[in-house]
C-alpha cells in the first residue's frame, strides 16, 4: 500500500518526526564517504563509476558526478532507463543481455545517452550489433572476462577472439565501439581478511592481465579495465591493471562491508544508511522493534544494532527481535516507544524495498530532514 501523506516527511522534520520503519541517510557521514573515495581514485589517477545498482538513486548519482565520478554503473536495463529518465546521461550496463525485447530498449537508451554494456559470447555480440544496426545507435562494448568469481565471463584466452567480433561492428557500418574489459571479481568482495582479499586481486590482476595482453597482441587498443568492488578496489589499483573502479557500497557501508577486516592505505568508510525502527512491544527479556524482513535484507545476515548491546533477531516480516548481547541484561534493553537504529546487513537489495530516502542532516539522534530522494530504479530488475 502506498504510503500516506502524514508518512512522508517533509524538509526540516526533526528526527523524531521520521515514522517508522524508514531508510535514513546520514548525510554528513555519506559525504565523508563521498569524498574518501573520491580523492582516492583522484590521487591514484583511476576513473571512477561507481555502482548505482547500489542506491538506485538519480540525486546520488549527481552528488557522484559531482565529486568527480565518471559516469555510474548498472546491472540492468531497467535501471539505466529510470536513472535516464531522471537526468543521468553516462551509465554502463556491467552485465550481459541478450534478450531481443531488451537489446531493442537498451538500443533506444543508446540514442538518448552515453551508454555502454559488457558481452561474453560471439552470440550475444552479433545480438547487440543487430539491435543497434536496427536502431542506428552506438555503444561502448567491454568483453567480460570471468577472473575468479564463476558468474558471467568468458576465459581470458577467448578475449581477443570477442574483441574482434566488437570490432568487426564498429562505426560507420556498426554500432559497436570496443572499450575494454570488464573485470569484476565478486566473491572476492566479501573475503574477510585483508590478506585473502589481496590473494584474490592478484589473481584476478594476472587473468585480466593475460586477457588484455591477447588483445593488444592482435592489434587491437584495449583502452580501459573496469571493475573492482568495496572490498578489493585498492589492491586492485596497486595492481596496475584497472583504470576504472565500480565500487558503489563504500558509500552507505553495509554492516557485512565493515564486518571486512581493513586492508592497508585504505580509506575508512562509515555507516551512512540505516533503517529507523520503533520498539512496538516489550517483554522481560526482549523488545520487539517494527522493522522485520520486509524493510531490510538478510541475505548477507542480520541487520546491527547501532550503537546499543543488543541483537537483532528474526521476528518475520513486521518484526525484528532484540535481546541482550552475552554479557548484557534486560536492562540494556530499549522501552516502548524507544527509537533504534538498525544497520542493514546488504545495502542493495534493502534500498529496493523502500520508496525514498530521508536524507538527514546533523546526526541521527538530534538531526534534520535536508531531503527527501526518490529512489527511481526501485524494483527495476528486468
Amino acid at each position: 500500500m502506498s504510503a500516506t501523506l502524514s508518512s512522508v516527511p517533509e524538509v526540516g522534520d526533526p528526527v523524531a518526526a521520521i515514522d517508522t520503519p524508514a531508510l535514513v541517510i546520514d548525510l554528513d557521514a555519506m559525504e565523508r564517504n563521498l569524498a574518501a573515495m573520491a580523492a582516492f581514485a583522484r590521487e591514484r589517477g583511476v576513473r571512477l563509476r561507481p555502482h548505482a545498482k547500489m542506491h538506485k538513486c538519480a540525486a546520488i548519482a549527481r552528488l557522484q558526478r559531482a565529486a568527480g565520478a565518471v559516469g555510474v554503473c548498472v546491472q540492468k536495463t531497467s535501471e539505466a532507463e529510470a536513472l535516464a529518465a531522471a537526468g543521468i546521461d553516462d551509465i554502463y550496463i556491467s552485465n550481459e543481455v541478450v534478450d531481443p525485447a531488451k537489446l531493442a530498449r537498451v538500443a533506444a537508451l543508446a540514442r538518448r545517452v552515453r551508454l555502454a554494456i559488457a558481452v561474453d559470447s560471439a552470440e550475444g555480440i552479433e545480438r547487440l550489433a543487430r539491435a543497434m544496426r536496427e536502431a542506428g545507435a552506438a555503444i561502448d562494448v567491454f568483453v567480460e572476462v570471468d577472473v575468479g568469481h564463476g558468474r558471467c565471463g568468458a576465459p581470458a584466452t577467448a578475449a581477443s577472439s570477442l574483441a574482434h567480433r566488437v570490432v568487426a561492428h564498429a562505426p560507420p557500418e556498426g554500432g559497436l565501439r570496443f572499450a575494454g574489459l570488464q573485470a569484476y571479481h565478486g566473491a572476492a568482495q566479501h573475503l574477510r581478511g585483508a590478506e585473502e582479499r589481496a590473494a584474490a586481486s592478484r589473481h584476478a590482476a594476472s587473468l585480466a592481465s593475460a586477457a588484455r595482453a591477447g588483445i593488444t597482441a592482435a592489434g587491437i587498443a584495449c583502452p580501459l579495465v573496469t571493475g573492482a568492488g568495496t572490498g578489493t578496489f585498492a589492491f586492485d589499483v596497486a595492481s596496475g591493471v584497472w583504470g576504472e573502479l565500480q565500487a558503489g557500497s563504500y558509500l552507505f557501508m553495509d554492516r557485512d562491508y565493515a564486518d571486512n577486516a581493513p586492508g592497508p592505505n585504505t580509506p575508512r568508510f562509515e555507516h551512512a544508511l540505516f533503517v529507523k525502527s520503533q520498539v512496538m512491544s516489550r517483554g522481560a527479556a526482549h523488545a520487539v522493534v517494527d522493522a522485520g524482513h520486509k524493510s531490510h535484507a538478510i541475505d548477507s545476515g542480520l541487520p546491527q544494532v547501532w550503537q546499543r548491546t543488543l541483537a537483532y533477531a528474526n521476528g518475520g516480516d513486521e518484526h525484528g527481535i532484540l535481546r541482550p548481547l552475552p554479557g548484557g541484561s534486560a536492562a540494556d534493553l530499549p522501552q516502548l516507544g524507544d527509537t533504534v537504529w538498525l544497520v542493514p546487513g546488504h545495502c542493495d537489495p534493502t534500498v529496493n524495498l523502500h520508496e525514498r530516502y530521508v536524507a538527514l542532516r546533523g546526526g541521527l539522534a538530534a538531526g534534520v530532514v535536508e531531503a527527501v530522494w526518490p529512489i527511481e530504479a526501485r524494483g527495476c530488475v528486468g
